[in-house]
């Protein structure tokens, strides 16, 4: 018998309570929901429809966790998972669930935030599916804790709703076949070297030209969206399946454009210019603005090596983002693609004065996005909701949110 630990709080349910639950729809992080006497408890990888039997781990002030034990009647929509550490890994968490239904539970789960978060009824177009579901990811970074008395321990992700504890990985099916081949070369040296590693590390594999895989951050990677080449230091950010982003970047440009009117483009988080370039043959004047100097850096170079000549680069000011921008409000449009934690009130404020005629919003976190969609719905009014998988088996999506100014 488990023993409870000190700190369980032990009502509704005992430790390691075992119960019969009906799922009845999954939350934004990918567990189960169901219920019992109207108390509700998450059950990771159970899937909407199914008859559970779970093991209660602990009980929160307005509901439970647990970790589902068997299936007592699975959806139909389950699947088996391709990866033998599924469940284990906390990477990813739709493994077991078909690819389409997938899809749609994602599309769902815009659709209630928009309402739930900001009171918007909008419908929320079909996900644009990825092209390949597996082996997609160009990018990953395995970790390991100090080595013990010069012995290695285990080098890969967090194992599934733990903090500190690493699960060992020596391969990953949503990793690229050349990371993966990397992966196995790069853990042989890191066991040979454990004795030199006076703390954990986190490794670093990144596809890029020609079968390389880039190990430093430092390194250059370059990464090829559709008739563009893009530069950027491997540690850098840059998105992450290359495979959907051809139709990614064509979907923010034509977006940009809208049915006329607009003929300047000012893409107000940059980095090393992935919308701004893509999108640069579309109009007259683009213009990306960046905080980092580095970044600046890179898109400058990006913009030479394609021979794009009709856009320029400038460095922001967090306080005054819009400063050096000249061109005609009612002309422009802006794309933003902030980071995780969303805009600022800061910067949102500054894009509400600047008055672009049209706004493209992209994220990729729809709760962030749907938060600073309440801000901008007094100016502006939204068009076209399109979410992307850039992320499939797992519970991660990309929005694009297209606005016109009222």
């Amino acid at each position: 018998m488990s023993r409870t630990p000190p700190r369980f709080n032990p009502n509704p349910f005992a430790y390691h309570q075992e119960l019969e639950i009906e799922i009845e729809s999954l939350t934004n992080l990918g567990k189960g929901v169901g219920r019992i006497d109207d108390w509700v408890i998450f059950v990771s990888h159970s899937l909407p429809g199914e008859r559970v039997l779970a093991r209660i781990f602990r009980n929160s002030a307005s509901f439970s966790e647990a970790d589902l034990v068997s299936v007592i009647r699975p959806s139909p929509e389950r699947v088996e998972p391709l990866c033998p550490l599924f469940g284990q890994c906390g990477g990813c968490q739709y493994q077991n669930f078909s690819y389409p239904a997938q899809l749609e539970w994602k599309r769902g789960q815009v659709s209630e935030l928009l309402q739930r978060m900001a009171g918007i009824d909008f419908p929320v177009s079909p996900v644009h599916p990825s092209p390949l579901t597996y082996g997609y990811r160009s990018k990953i970074t395995p970790h390991f804790q100090k080595p013990k008395n010069g012995r290695m321990g285990a080098i890969g992700f967090l194992l599934e709703g733990r903090m500190q504890q690493v699960l060992d990985v020596p391969g990953c099916p949503i990793a690229s076949e050349t990371i993966n081949e990397k992966l196995t070369e790069v853990r042989r040296e890191v066991v040979r070297n454990a004795r030199n590693y006076k703390k954990g590390a986190t490794l670093l594999l990144r596809d890029s030209l020609d079968g390389y895989v880039c190990t430093d951050p430092t390194e250059m990677c370059e990464q090829e969206v559709g008739d563009l080449i893009f530069s950027f230091h491997a540690g850098e950010f840059f998105q992450n399946n290359p495979h959907i982003l051809p139709d990614f970047a064509a979907h923010v440009k034509s977006e940009a454009l809208g049915s006329g009117g607009v003929t300047h483009l000012v893409d107000a988080y940059c980095g090393s210019g992935l919308f701004c370039l893509t999108a640069a043959s579309g109009f007259q004047e683009a213009a990306g603005i960046e905080i980092s100097e580095s970044s600046i850096d890179w898109a400058k170079r990006n913009a030479a090596r394609n021979g794009i000549t009709n856009c320029r680069f400038l460095h922001g000011d967090a306080t005054n983002i819009f400063a050096e921008v000249s061109f005609p409000p009612g002309k422009t449009a802006v794309v933003i693609d902030p980071p995780r934690k969303g805009s600022s009130r800061e910067f949102l404020d500054q894009l509400i004065a600047f008055g672009p005629r049209r706004v493209v919003y992209v994220s990729c976190n729809p709760a962030t996005q749907i938060r600073d969609l309440e801000i901008l719905k007094d100016h502006y009014e939204i068009t076209k909701i399109q979410p992307f998988d850039l992320f499939p088996q797992t519970r991660h999506l990309e929005c694009v949110v297209t606005l016109e100014r009222r």
